[in-house]
């Protein structure tokens, strides 16, 4: 079993990106504690640190479009983790499937 221990070494927030399972679409990055990440274990819904409002939340307890989670991997330098998951509808709050949809022009 992975060791949470290591994920909070360097930080006690990490980043948290949200894969689609089916598709590999990028959907959102989040931010995450160690309580947060243990109730996305527990739950197999995915559960933030909120920086602007300063608590825990469970992405999709307003809405609805909850993320439930098929995989979670860490980054080579377990600083990062990425939740591979189904969403039940949008996941942008503007109603966008993906958080992702400024694109800059190069």
């Amino acid at each position: 079993m992975f060791n949470l221990d290591l994920l909070f070494q360097k930080s006690d927030l990490i980043p948290a990106v949200v894969q689609e399972a089916g598709s590999g679409e990028v959907l959102m990055l989040g931010f995450t504690n160690r309580e947060a990440v243990e109730r996305t274990i527990r739950t197999k819904t995915v559960w933030f640190w909120s920086r602007s409002r300063q608590e825990l939340w469970n992405k999709g307890e307003t809405s609805g479009n909850y993320l439930h989670v098929k995989e979670i991997f860490a980054d080579c330098d377990t600083d990062t983790l990425l939740y591979i998951c189904v969403p039940d509808g949008p996941v942008c709050h503007t109603g966008a499937h993906s958080c992702f949809f400024n694109r800059i022009e190069l």
